[in-house]
């Protein structure tokens, strides 16, 4: 017989009403047409190139250009500079788009935003020390030359999947930004503004030093100088036959909502080739992809007046595919209204064509889902292990459609398996790192390899549906065990960052039939003992990327906790450190029923870009806290 104390069942019936009140909100944000979809907040390069790209197209408006700027000086740091998330340190780059798009706006250099913003640029190397996507922006409007950039030939396009370098080398997010920008490049556009960037240039700042030739670098170094040579005296058949192949790569992969893959960067990239192309029918695809970004605007009412912002990427299918198992997980029945609408929805959203994946897998046939509304030509794995896990724990009126759905989705997950018996994010394979020497590849990552938290996901969806002992389960649990840290966390390649890792990964491996005592699993709890804080949450910094001093520690937050809690509570810990943890989850809910949570915790680029999903704060606190309040399993 079981005692409860009062004490417990106080704490017990907290736990309860927070969980509740969570599950009550959660409810209130699904749309009529049965999704979930948060804010997927990022920083003010997204604000600031949209305004250029309307300045270079010739459409900016006085309002939105009055409206961008407010919200892009709202986010300005003490010191003059702009970061890159919440807290950040100031980002020389992201601190020279801003100052541009102030300019732009008609801001005056001399006022002491602009000012110190043109203060820490200097004090960090000038303009000539940014990234090279930043001054490709620069070169569209002659405040950089041409000539100083890298090359990016679009005979690239022609080269054949297995010769090295090839588009297909680079990964999806960054094969949809390299051929657009192989036409803007080439054909060197500028449309010169009506200010220079004097307050930004530091005198005599000299270029970065040659490598060695017997180096990688440097000898990538010199065949961009011949790169530029062929440049100046191209074949012209040759350059005009790549041309037309990259601008109907292009065009072939518009979207239905007039986006390149549901993401900023390739979509206003490949606006620029195909305006600057000229071709008369060009113009509607144009039209539509400029109609496309009004639906990643989001206008918000401040003290100062309205402020317009830009997503970068949204995010309904992850975030309805979560919502769903947050809600399963919070004991909502199967059959509630909410969860058969979401998993009809998704239903609806199965991609069944082939995309770029398949260049590495030709026989494979298509299922699977991404990440948007709208982007049938890159179904993520990710995706597709959350959704197959969902929609296991929905009772939808057409079973069997359900099940043909899953069971189409595991399929081509297993497919996607990598030959080391991990899995990517987009593409199976995708590893071979000559691609990261080329000198255009400063920023973000160019490849997608596999990665502890997507492996996971994969593995804990195989084992749910009765295949643990098949062979891709089996490869994906040894290859988490062969990617465990020496301290017992793994890696987040998707979300900030070893509380991430280790949140996914524990829970599979137990799914998977790995005992809760197993000395993997064992090493895991520790790290996550270890690395708890002091009021009982979990944190993780960013900069925990760059900085190994920062693994584990920063500022707690919800969502982190609750993924800490996850892994916990799926290796049997039940005790102080979980408790410890739910009772932060308990203290910190607001009225509303969700938490407070500026801080990024979801990651695009490790080091480079982050995200805040703004439904992270909610799905994953109501995951946990609904399992804690299951019980032992």
């Amino acid at each position: 017989m079981t005692v409860t104390s009062p004490r417990t069942a106080v704490a017990s019936a907290a736990t309860e009403a927070t969980l509740q009140r969570a599950v009550a909100r959660l409810r209130a944000l699904q749309a009529p047409e049965g999704w979930w979809k948060g804010e997927l907040e990022t920083n003010v390069t997204i604000d600031a190139e949209d305004l250029l790209l309307r300045e270079f197209l010739g459409v900016r408006t006085a309002q939105e250009t009055d409206e961008a700027a407010r919200w892009i000086r709202s986010q300005q740091r003490a010191d003059g500079s702009w970061a890159t998330f919440r807290g950040g340190p100031g980002d020389l780059s992201t601190t020279v788009e801003a100052w541009v798009a102030l300019r732009l706006a008609g801001h005056d250099p001399d006022t002491a935003p602009l000012a110190a913003a043109a203060g820490f640029v200097r004090a960090h190397g000038g303009v000539a020390r940014t990234r090279v996507f930043t001054r490709i922006w620069l070169a569209l409007f002659g405040l950089w030359s041409w000539d100083d950039l890298p090359s990016l030939p679009p005979e690239l396009v022609l080269l054949p999947a297995w010769v090295p370098l090839n588009v297909y080398d680079f990964a999806c997010w960054a094969r949809q930004t390299v051929v657009p920008l192989t036409v803007v490049r080439t054909l060197r556009p500028c449309r010169p503004l009506p200010f220079d960037l004097a307050p930004l240039h530091v005198d005599g700042s000299a270029p970065p030093d040659r490598a060695p030739l017997r180096t990688w670098s440097g000898a990538f170094q010199r065949l961009d100088r011949l790169l530029h040579a062929y440049d100046r005296r191209p074949l012209p058949a040759l350059r005009a036959h790549a041309l037309r192949r990259a601008a109907a790569w292009v065009r072939d992969r518009q979207e239905g909502d007039g986006s390149w893959g549901g993401i900023q960067p390739p979509w206003v990239y490949s606006l620029l080739a195909l305006h600057l192309l000229g071709d008369p029918a060009d113009e509607q695809v144009v039209r539509a992809g400029l109609a496309g970004l009004e639906g990643f605007v989001i206008r918000e009412q401040t003290p100062v007046g309205v402020v317009r912002r830009v997503e970068a990427c949204q995010s309904p299918v992850w975030d309805t595919a979560l919502a769903v198992t947050a809600l399963r997980d919070a004991d909502v029945p199967a059959d509630d209204p909410a969860v058969v609408q979401a998993a009809d929805w998704l239903l609806g959203e199965e991609v069944r064509v082939s995309g770029d994946w398949a260049v590495r897998r030709p026989r494979l046939a298509p299922g699977g889902w991404a990440f948007e509304f709208a982007n049938d030509g890159y179904p993520d794995i990710d995706d597709t292990a959350e959704i197959v896990l969902a929609l296991r724990r929905t009772d939808h009126p057409d079973p069997r459609r359900l099940t043909a759905a899953a069971r189409r989705g595991t399929a081509w997950l297993t497919g996607m398996q990598c030959r080391d018996g991990g899995w990517a994010a987009f593409d199976a394979d995708n590893t071979r790192r000559l691609v990261t020497r080329l000198p255009f590849c400063d920023f973000g990552e160019v490849l997608d390899p596999p990665s502890a938290d997507v492996t996971a996901h994969v593995v804990e969806a195989l084992a749910h549906l009765g295949e643990a002992d098949g062979e891709p389960c089996r490869r994906g649990v040894s290859w988490l065990l062969a990617n465990q840290e020496p301290g017992g966390s793994w890696f987040g390649r998707w979300g900030v960052n070893h509380v991430y890792g280790t949140g996914a990964v524990v829970p599979a491996l137990v799914a998977a039939g790995l005992h809760r005592d197993a000395p993997p699993v064992r090493r895991a709890v520790h790290w996550l003992l270890e690395h708890q804080a002091a009021d009982g949450g979990w944190g993780e910094d960013i900069r925990s990327y760059r900085d190994p001093a920062w693994i584990g520690r920063g500022t707690p937050t919800a969502s982190q906790t609750a993924w800490a809690l996850l892994a916990l509570l799926a290796a049997g810990e039940r005790g102080t450190v979980t408790q410890r943890g739910v009772a932060w989850l308990v203290e910190h809910q607001r009225a509303d029923g969700t938490w407070d949570e500026p801080q990024f915790t979801g990651t695009g680029f490790p080091g480079d870009f982050s995200i805040n999903y703004h439904l992270y704060r909610l799905v994953f606190p109501v995951s946990a806290l609904g399992r804690y309040l299951a019980g032992p399993s």
